[in-house]
């Protein structure tokens, strides 16, 4: 067998960047190669063998077969999110279309879930490819951002309905959109390496609260609005939202 480096996919957002620096500047950075990517390809990834471990969108899970969370930390909300949601020039109740993103198969599906058990509301699902169906929302067409262009996106719109606030008023629970999964079991030593490190970025907000944006106060994003911790609540929500896939 080649000894070789710990093959690591993450999300290039900026609810990453904490996991990114602490990989890049805590103890397992010498042990790893850091790849980034959107979610849905770093599912693909994951499954072809092209990584060892990915930060996974949790609507993945039941598709993978033999997985394991390796870390104690997620990107997950304790309500709203910010970073995704569904924005319209029209309220709720006029909505006829919405626009799905095609970046994270988990959004989709927890947007699906929420229209039909949570909002009530029939709509016509269109499953985008690329980035320009965000210049089709408009009118009674609706549509689903995620990631930064989520925050870019907020001004342009006056409805906006978030996800992770729509599933705590469903549920009561949080919401995981994101663990650290591989498919195969990796050693004691390496996954506390690897959680010191991913640890040591979430020490860190500091650095990504202060960076200035123009579209989003990032301070209020990183202690407000997300939600690292993967611990029995969030537990919960992602064993929640499993039950309904």
């Amino acid at each position: 067998m080649v000894d070789r480096k710990i093959r690591v996919g993450a999300v290039s957002y900026l609810n990453t960047k904490p996991f990114i620096y602490g990989l890049e500047n805590g103890p397992i950075k010498e042990e790893i190669d850091l790849v980034v990517d959107y979610p849905a390809r770093l599912v693909t990834m994951l499954k072809n063998g092209q990584i060892d471990i990915g930060l996974v969108p949790v609507g993945a899970l039941p598709g993978l077969g033999e997985y394991h969370i390796v870390s104690d930390y997620c990107i997950g909300t304790e309500g709203e999110v910010a970073s995704v949601a569904v924005f319209s020039e029209v309220p709720m109740e006029e909505i006829e279309n919405v626009y799905l993103d095609y970046q994270s198969r988990t959004s989709v599906l927890l947007c699906k879930l929420l229209f039909e058990k949570h909002w009530k509301k029939q709509v016509n699902f269109i499953e985008a490819t690329d980035e320009s169906y965000i210049q089709e929302i408009k009118g009674k067409t609706a549509g689903l951002i995620i990631g930064d262009r989520a925050l870019m996106n907020r001004s342009r719109f006056p409805y906006i309905y978030d996800l992770g606030l729509g599933w705590k008023e469903m549920t009561g629970l949080p919401f995981v959109f994101a663990v650290w999964v591989s498919l195969k079991t990796l050693s004691d030593q390496f996954v506390n390496m690897f959680n010191q490190s991913v640890s040591f970025g979430v020490d860190n907000l500091g650095l990504f609260m202060n960076q200035k944006n123009e579209y989003y106060d990032l301070q209020k994003y990183y202690t407000h609005n997300l939600s690292y911790p993967y611990g029995v609540s969030k537990i919960s929500g992602l064993e929640k939202f499993i039950q309904y896939l």
